[in-house]
């Protein structure tokens, strides 16, 4: 595995990852075209919820990219990778343990979420739930891919899954007929199709001769990054969740409308985090010095700051992009989602940096701030309900952003002004073998 550095290099896997990215992105913007004029409101605004439950299941298993991507940068020696596919065979068959479990708990509680989510065809949760098989695999075989620093197909697969996804509600939403599980389906096949590609170009990783891990100094990682990007992860999707819930099946599209446009800011930066991480992991590894995390902020704030300015300056045009002029209504929402969601992407950044280099303290404070989000939404919904829909709305967002901003500032805190040393390595180490199985 050739380890490529520079601020060129660096620029340069960005660029194509900015680019594929957007590429991607720009299909998954596109899904929203037939999707909305081919569904009735409170459809639309089914599917929207059920995109924000797939982002809600990814949460156990959202650590393992960054977990992979970790070790597979350090696995430098045969024993090493060795670990590594032993560790992905295991965790493969771990996350799909969980889904059984997800799958079974959905059986016993299918009435009461189809209820609460408003669905009127059961089928897009159903579907939902096989997608969520992939979405628990994705993040091992994206990790592969990340730490072997394959910028190439992993730009690539944001492509096929965006056009995967976009050819699907072509065809089962505005030809056949079909509305919110049509949608759904076509997700199914964008994701599905992406994983096996995923796991056809990994396969030399995952396939390769296995040894016994030290799964106690493993799992020690797992938990916090897990706990960490949980906290983000739960920021960015609970919001469109308890919309759908409380408020009415058919006004809840507005909202979403708005939402799908400050969500994209996340997705459009997170290409800089991508490239970023298995960098940083990889300049631990070997105890050098880096300003790769500089550079991703700065990139960034470039990024975000302009596209949160443009949405500002003109709100209606991303509307009018997707959606034509039928959710022209929801515009003046859009400034307010995207400046809101503005600090979640630089926590990211700042978070990704102190996972990579295991500064693991910042964990319980990341989750208390995510907790005390959940509490303010759940604690403020009867004012939501009470208030005019507009009115409303922008409160759910000021929400957001008032949490994402002090989640950036305790991510600010622990990078600049807490000094703080990782944790003490605890695992097994082999007679001989004084290098643990991820960087120190």
């Amino acid at each position: 595995m050739r380890h490529m550095t520079g601020r060129g290099v660096f620029f340069r896997q960005t660029g194509w990852m900015v680019f594929a990215t957007t590429l991607g992105g720009v299909f998954m913007w596109l899904v929203h075209i037939p999707a909305a004029a081919g569904m009735p409101d409170s459809e639309y605004g089914v599917f929207l919820a059920l995109l924000q439950v797939l982002n809600l299941m990814l949460i156990p298993a959202i650590a393992l990219q960054t977990v992979f991507a970790q070790q597979t940068a350090a696995a430098v020696t045969e024993p090493q990778q060795r670990e590594l596919a032993s560790s992905v065979r295991v965790l493969m068959g771990v996350v799909s343990a969980i889904w059984l479990a997800m799958l079974a708990l959905t059986f016993v509680l299918w009435r009461p979420l189809v209820q609460t989510l408003q669905i009127a065809n059961p089928a897009g949760l159903w579907i939902a739930v096989a997608i969520g098989l992939a979405m628990l695999w994705w993040p091992i075989l994206q990790g592969i891919l990340q730490g072997r620093q394959d910028f190439l197909w992993m730009g690539w697969l944001q492509v096929v899954n965006g056009c995967g996804r976009f050819a699907g509600v072509v065809l089962l939403v505005t030809w056949v007929g079909w509305h919110a599980a049509g949608a759904m389906t076509a997700a199914l096949i964008g994701f599905w199709t992406t994983v096996g590609v995923a796991a056809w170009h990994s396969r030399a990783v995952w396939s390769a001769p296995g040894s016994p891990v030290p799964w106690r100094a493993w799992f020690g990682r797992v938990v916090p990054l897990t706990l960490g990007l949980g906290a983000s992860q739960f920021m960015m999707a609970a919001d469109q969740v308890l919309v759908q819930s409380i408020f009415d099946k058919n006004v809840t599209a507005q909202y979403g409308a708005a939402g799908t446009i400050g969500r994209a800011l996340v997705f459009f930066t997170a290409s800089v985090f991508a490239v970023m991480f298995p960098k940083i992991v990889a300049s631990v590894a070997r105890a050098e010095k880096t300003n790769v995390m500089g550079l991703a902020l700065g990139i960034t704030v470039l990024l975000g700051g302009g596209a949160a300015l443009a949405c500002t300056v003109l709100p209606e045009l991303p509307l009018r992009i997707v959606y034509r002029t039928k959710y022209l209504g929801s515009a003046p929402l859009v400034p307010w989602f995207a400046w809101c969601m503005l600090p979640l992407t630089l926590a990211n950044v700042l978070i990704g940096n102190l996972l990579a280099r295991e500064r693991f303290r910042v964990v319980p404070w990341l989750l208390l701030v995510a907790a005390g989000y959940g509490a303010a939404l759940l604690g403020r919904a009867e004012t939501f309900q009470a208030a005019e829909q507009f009115a409303a709305f922008k409160m759910v967002i000021q929400t957001i952003g008032t949490f994402s901003l002090l989640l950036f500032a305790v991510a600010a805190w622990f990078t600049w002004g807490h000094r703080d040393r990782r944790l003490p390595h605890t695992g097994p180490r082999r007679g001989g073998d004084s290098s643990p199985s991820l960087p120190r």
